[in-house]
């Protein structure tokens, strides 16, 4: 059994996905962001940096795993699945799983910080993360081109901590047009049975919205 800590971001529903793709069995604590609830020291016990996801492997002594992508590595390499075994195409499975790391995540994140949180838009810090996201779908375009999944031809992390940033283009007015096989990919991705249940977590409250949300992150950013 894993114990998931996590909140409905890209990032937290990276793992949730990768827990359902491998019919790991899981149960959710969901941290409330709002709240500051990733500072408590209780949860500063599981990951020192104060953020979601993490995970406890309660099967591997409590064994608790932090940052998004090294709980994804974590995964697979126990369950032996999401990863290519050949040699150089685990490589490139990573390499591509590094470039959602370094870069579509971290660009994506601030694009949405400026274009949603900030409390007064600057136009010059709006457009320079939108346009270096749209620079990196272009980037996945063009790999996409090449092969059907980011790491080859087989769906791998790479996919998964990829698919649910990209997703959320709208959020951060991103325009995807001129991109089919991104588009393509992000469809087929999201008809998958796993990743559907996965994004349901964790539950959203009955009162939840948009506009709370919103309002609960800017508070996170003062």
């Amino acid at each position: 059994m894993i114990t998931l800590y996590t909140a409905a971001t890209p990032n937290g529903h990276k793992v949730s996905i990768a827990l359902e793709e491998l019919g790991a069995a899981y149960q959710t604590r969901a941290i409330d962001l709002a709240k500051q609830e990733q500072k408590e020291p209780w949860f500063l016990e599981v990951n020192p940096n104060g953020r979601i996801p993490a995970i406890v492997d309660h099967d591997a002594g409590d064994f608790a795993v932090f940052e998004s992508g090294a709980i994804l590595l974590y995964l697979a390499e126990k369950h032996g699945q999401l990863l290519p075994t050949d040699p150089k195409q685990r490589s490139v499975a990573i390499q591509w799983l590094m470039f959602q790391m370094g870069g579509v995540g971290p660009m994506m994140g601030q694009a949405n910080v400026f274009v949603r949180y900030a409390p007064e838009k600057i136009p010059y810090a709006i457009q320079r993360y939108q346009r270096e996201s749209r620079r990196l779908f272009e980037v996945i375009e063009r790999r996409l081109e090449k092969s059907a999944y980011l790491g080859g031809d087989e769906y791998s992390i790479a996919d998964i901590a990829t698919f649910p940033w990209v997703r959320g283009y709208r959020w951060a007015e991103l325009d995807i047009s001129g991109l089919p096989k991104l588009e393509a990919w992000l469809a087929a991705i999201e008809a998958r049975p796993a990743v559907q249940r996965a994004l349901a977590v964790p539950q959203k409250p009955a009162d939840d919205d948009a506009s709370k949300r919103v309002d609960a992150a800017k508070k996170i950013l003062v």
